[in-house]
């Protein structure tokens, strides 16, 4: 499908690569690329092909600059920016319901809400002089939208000094802080995603679904009803002939052929 603000690609690996392409506005937020990041997210969530989503961008120093801010004062009804601003709810619950790991590679700075889209994915690579922050508060605003990600990730003071202060971090501290795994220097850094994504698409995607689901549910229970939920998901994950693949496969000394049953 085209698109006008991203691209979209599925190659033959499994690998499903989503591109942030409107380099002209520093690829900004707007309700029409929030738009297609749903569809494509929801495309590659429903094509059995898909094992793993890779999220960059095509912009040689940003990631993202975050949402479009002309949109926060323009003279439009209030009903209307509030509909707007629910597209991040939906992104970032279709990510984390997406049954398929998804990694983020932020090949430049992650700013304001596309913060919210890096946390939303399960894994972050950072580019060696990639910075990550919240400057909103700098311009009158507040990361409302994406402060739950942040405090999900990050321990709570160190949360506060971003939100509070609107200051930039390296990438070096975000992986410090929680924002992002690791950090690649930029002669390396496709070669690191493309190596993450392959080892994820070679895994069983009939039990990665069941993992990812189990993660994102359980994110917010209360410890024993995580325990008990847990258990459960075992039990279904112990039912499948994958499993059995696996472990077979691993005392045969083999790669093992998932079935997905």
């Amino acid at each position: 499908m085209a698109y006008d603000t991203i691209l979209y690609d599925v190659a033959d690996s499994g690998v499903a690569t989503i591109t942030l392409n409107q380099p002209d506005t520093r690829n900004a937020l707007s309700n029409e690329l929030l738009g297609e990041l749903i569809d494509a997210f929801t495309s590659a969530r429903d094509d059995d092909r898909v094992r793993v989503v890779v999220l960059g961008s095509s912009h040689d120093r940003v990631f993202s600059s975050g949402a479009n801010l002309g949109g926060f004062a323009g003279e439009v009804p209030l009903v209307h920016k509030h509909f707007g601003s629910d597209r991040f709810v939906t992104l970032f619950r279709l990510i984390g319901e997406l049954g398929k790991p998804s990694l983020c590679a932020a090949g430049g700075h992650v700013l304001a809400g596309s913060l919210g889209i890096a946390l939303a994915c399960d894994l972050v690579i950072a580019r060696e002089g990639a910075e990550f922050g919240t400057p909103e508060i700098n311009v009158g605003a507040f990361p409302f939208m994406i402060m739950a990600l942040i405090y999900r990730n990050v321990p709570r003071k160190k949360t506060n000094e971003l939100l509070l202060l609107g200051d930039r971090i390296s990438a070096a501290e975000a992986v410090e802080y929680g924002l992002a795994n690791r950090v690649v220097a930029p002669e390396h850094f496709d070669a690191a995603v493309a190596e993450w994504a392959e080892k994820l698409a070679a895994k069983s995607p009939l039990v990665m679904r069941l993992g990812k689901d189990a993660m994102f549910r359980q994110m917010d229970m209360a410890f024993l009803d995580a325990l008990e939920f847990l258990h459960s998901q075992l039990t279904i994950a112990l039912s499948t002939e994958d499993i059995v693949e696996g472990v077979t496969a691993f005392f045969e000394k083999r790669e093992p052929v998932w079935k997905g049953r």
